[in-house]
């Protein structure tokens, strides 16, 4: 679906109408205190209530995360959807006309909305037809598999939805078009019905098969699997790519387990309908299965939003078959995981079962014991590497090296190398603690030939250059790079809470011509920059928090800036010192840079040959190396204790 510009006046009417007690009651408990009301934070686990809702304000805060906002934020945060996403969907609970920059949008965009909310009603007809039936006579075969062929109870089959396609060729067509008058172009554009191609009319797409529902995020149908009772091929077959349904952005049991994944920090991805189904119906609830396809660089993103420790195991079949799908997940993913954005496990199940065999014979302990003990991903590379070689014949040693260092030169981490270099040693080293310094030798030399290779064994981390020891400088430590970031971060704070300080702030800005060092902070400002001038004052924060709510990425750096607890309240209490220490402190970041550019510059320059260029640098840095020295002078007091 086209995402428009919506009209800043659609936003302002959804908030207004969108009270924030009644969105998040949906989802919290919420009891009265005073004039707001507490709860249950759901952004992350706690025994004692620390989530606020402010009716008043319209904006929520827990004291325990320091998650806060309005009620677009909330159901942004909660779902892990756009912005735009959420204010439409608002915007239909509401009946807000929906208005867009582009005037014209806006009767593109209700036809859009109008057509997407008939699919989805069609859809979840069709989910309650396909369950109805598996009750019914012609579905006892498919009833009678779940029951005793997967072992499901009753409960599980309700709470997945299962249902039973009829055999016949236009059994749903009949439903769905005379019997519900739903347009039969509606019904086949979301998936359920093909034109004939030698006759006129319309066939049913499932047929004769047990029916998974499929369903988005907030736990709508937005599609179906269905599986074979007989031999016919495929085995399975999911619903063809709708607007609503995209496999490659999909995951099943998403809205089921993304409780369980933010609560246990980590996600499970199995390969069938099935084992999902199993692990969900044993009481492992962070399991989700990626329908029959590669699983792809946007769904791992998608499922990386409930987690913060960004670990996900892939449990696939153990056969040849599943070896190359967990390949071919780590090939699209790999990437990732070598930048450390995802924490990638695999694990096998003894004697190449699935998980929903396993649970035939074991425990559901037992499986979270293997979950525990799943190894990373360049481990179990590793592993299938060595897997039934003879590493004593020449054959495979020579094999087996190439292929480690080619796995090998894939990590750009050094610390990580390292580790890995020593790994693969020991294991061509076959238990001979006196070859394993030639075999880390050896390896190192192919990974790396072109560095030193002795010094890159030995070191631990990417040291910053020092400057010349004549210049008295150090390097800013990350302890200096913190105390920068917090200063900027107070600095936006004030801006936005205390409108009679934004002059001062503005002042002290363009006098010392400073700019904001960090970029998620440049961001921040620039919206701030851009929105005053249309704002008033006492507006301004609710505008620009708005603005950012579109840019998920920046605005979950710089969110807690728009929420003030008790310790930020005190801080900017002192604002006229504040802004002094925290200019002071950017502008010293901004100085040291120079002071070092025009010594570095002096440094090179042959005062024999250049001598006007020489006593020019050197004038040059020793302003700077004045002026850092007033600016340590106005620090007066300690920024580290204000922070």
């Amino acid at each position: 679906m086209y995402t428009p510009r919506l009209h800043p006046d659609t936003i302002e009417e959804i908030k207004q109408r969108a009270d924030i007690y009644d969105v998040i009651s949906e989802y919290v408990v919420l009891r009265r205190r005073g004039k707001d009301f507490v709860g249950l934070c759901p952004f992350h686990d706690e025994k004692s209530p620390s989530f606020t809702v402010s009716p008043t304000k319209q904006m929520y805060y827990c004291f325990g995360c320091q998650a806060g906002g309005n009620a677009i934020k909330f159901l942004m945060d909660l779902h892990k959807r756009s912005f735009a996403e959420v204010v439409l969907d608002l915007a239909q609970r509401y009946q807000v006309p929906v208005q867009t920059l582009e005037p014209e949008q806006r009767q593109e965009l209700q036809r859009q909305l109008s057509e997407r909310s008939q699919l989805y009603e069609i859809l979840a007809s069709t989910a309650q037809f396909y369950q109805h039936a598996l009750r019914q006579s012609q579905g006892q075969i498919a009833l009678e598999y779940l029951q005793q062929k997967r072992r499901l109870q009753d409960e599980t089959i309700v709470q997945f939805n299962l249902g039973y396609a009829p055999a016949a060729w236009e059994t749903l067509y009949r439903y769905l078009v005379e019997d519900k008058r739903y347009p039969v172009q509606l019904v086949e554009k979301a998936g359920l019905i093909k034109p004939r191609k030698e006759s006129s009319g319309y066939y049913d797409v499932f047929r004769d098969r047990l029916i998974i529902p499929i369903h988005d995020v907030m736990g709508r149908v937005i599609g179906f699997g269905g599986r074979t009772l007989g031999d016919e091929q495929p085995k399975y077959l999911n619903s063809p790519e709708t607007e609503l349904f995209n496999k490659g952005k999909t995951l099943f049991a998403l809205h089921q387990a993304k409780a369980g994944i933010s609560q246990m920090d980590q996600a499970v991805v199995v390969e069938g309908y099935f084992d999902a189904i199993a692990l969900h119906a044993a009481g492992i609830k962070n399991v989700v299965a990626s329908l029959g396809t590669a699983l792809s660089i946007d769904q791992v993103r998608i499922l990386l939003r409930y987690t913060d420790s960004k670990q996900l195991i892939l449990n696939f079949d153990a056969d040849k078959a599943g070896n190359i799908a967990a390949e071919r997940a780590i090939g699209e993913i790999a990437e990732l995981a070598y930048k450390g954005e995802v924490q990638l496990k695999i694990l096998n199940l003894p004697d190449g079962k699935d998980a929903d065999e396993y649970l035939h014979t074991h425990t559901s302990a037992d499986y979270q014991q293997l979950l525990a003990n799943a190894p990373l991903w360049l481990n179990w590379q590793i592993q299938q590497i060595v897997k039934d070689r003879d590493l004593k014949q020449a054959t495979d040693f020579q094999q087996v090296s190439q292929q480690l260092v080619k796995l090998l030169k894939n990590i750009s981490n050094i610390d990580t190398l390292n580790y890995y270099v020593s790994y693969c040693a020991e294991i061509l080293a076959l238990g001979d603690a006196r070859l394993v310094p030639l075999r880390v030798e050896n390896l190192l030399t192919q990974v790396a030939p072109q560095n030193n290779i002795r010094a890159i064994a030995r070191s631990q981390y990417k040291s910053t250059p020092e400057l010349p020891t004549q210049t008295n400088t150090k390097t800013p430590t990350t302890s200096e790079k913190s105390l920068l970031e917090q200063a900027e971060a107070l600095l936006l704070r004030i801006y936005l809470h205390c409108p009679e300080h934004r002059q001062t702030i503005n002042d002290a800005l363009e006098e010392r011509d400073l700019q904001f060092s960090l970029s998620h902070h440049r961001f921040l400002w620039r919206q701030i920059l851009e929105l005053a001038s249309e704002s008033l004052e006492d507006d301004l924060i609710s505008r620009v928090q708005d603005r950012c709510l579109q840019f998920p990425e920046e605005m979950a750096l710089v969110s807690h800036l728009f929420q003030l607890n008790e310790r930020s309240k005190k801080e900017i209490l002192r604002t006229p010192q504040v802004v002094q220490a925290t200019t002071a402190c950017m502008e010293r970041v901004l100085r040291e840079k120079r002071y070092r550019h025009f010594l570095e510059l002096w440094e090179q320059t042959d005062p024999q040959t250049e001598p006007q260029r020489w006593q020019s640098y050197y004038q040059a840095f020793y302003a700077e190396k004045l002026r850092l020295q007033q600016l340590d002078k106005q620090r007066q007091f300690s920024l580290t204790d204000l922070l």
